[in-house]
């Protein structure tokens, strides 16, 4: 069974289509990279599924179900701008998120339930690389590190689903980096659904096992917002394996390449010969001569 069925969506705002026609079927385990330009309702997409948003029409099933028309625990979310609570500590930040599932009024905790918690937020915390920093504010730490804190807190209640909305995207190439060595190992040992918007077309194709590309295909000029973004490459990922390139009909595999088509050999060395080029051509004496010429006679 499919984790996620989008069944000819579409949204709608007035006269404006966002998206149409969205068929997929997203099986649970996938690490599923959303890429497009601005605008191409990326986002949206997005918010579909968290449940911030509802279907102009189609249907979105979780599991079978109809997607709950709100946000709900089997569903976290990482933004790009670091989601964390400045007010708590980072271990406060985690722990929260298991006060609120045990008290939703209240949220608080305490006796044997609170140890349990606090000892599950530090277990995230030493997955994520923070344990050291377990008592510090979100003001003390860099940007990778809030990010950081912001997954932990998206993975405390174990979503079946994890969305992140271009959640690396303020980050410098060195962090970004670090960054992707964490969300692989966490992936695979939570085997959790991941759907990923990004504008980097190398991580899309890094991390993720399925690459959907949305795009705007027919436009009107006179009535901009009468089409919205499709499916435009919907390409299945495997590591290991010849490279699928949007806009090449035919994954590029490194072994159909002919080597004998990069031999020196075939290269006709007449073609670079010096005594083919009109070495007058390019004596300047002569292109003086030429100009002092043109000056006297005018």
């Amino acid at each position: 069974m499919s984790a996620l069925s989008l069944r000819n969506v579409w949204v709608e705002y007035g006269d404006q289509i966002v998206l149409e026609r969205i068929n997929l079927e997203i099986a649970s385990g996938a690490f599923i990279s959303v890429v497009g330009p601005s605008g191409a309702g990326k986002s949206t997409f997005l918010r579909l599924i968290l449940g911030q948003e509802q279907p102009t029409r189609g249907t979105i099933l979780l599991d079978g179900t109809p997607l709950p028309p709100e946000p709900g625990p089997d569903r976290g979310v990482v933004f790009q701008r670091y989601s964390v609570f400045p007010h708590l500590t980072v271990l406060r930040n985690v722990l929260i998120a298991y006060e609120f599932e045990a008290s939703k009024v209240v949220g608080q905790l305490t006796g044997k339930a609170r140890r349990d918690a606090i000892a599950k937020s530090e277990h995230l915390l030493e997955g994520v690389g923070l344990a050291a920093h377990r008592d510090k504010y979100p003001s003390a730490l860099s940007g990778g590190m809030q990010q950081r804190l912001a997954i932990a807190q998206a993975l405390a209640r174990r979503p079946r689903v994890l969305l992140l909305d271009e959640p690396f995207g303020a980050l410098d190439p060195g962090t970004r980096a670090q960054m992707h060595a964490l969300i692989r190992p966490l992936w695979r040992e939570l085997r959790m659904t991941i759907i990923m918007v990004t504008h980097d077309i190398t991580e899309a194709f890094g991390l993720g096992t399925r690459l959907i590309a949305l795009d705007r295909p027919r436009l009107d000029p006179h009535a901009p917002g009468r089409h919205g973004a499709v499916v435009t490459y919907d390409l299945h990922l495997s590591r290991g394996g010849p490279v699928p390139i949007p806009r090449f009909s035919k994954p590029l595999d490194s072994k159909s390449l002919d080597s004998k088509s990069l031999d020196s050999k075939s290269l006709d060395s007449k073609s670079l010969d010096s005594k083919s080029l009109d070495s007058k051509s390019l004596d300047p004496s002569d292109e003086q001569a030429n100009a002092r010429e043109r000056r006297q006679n005018a």
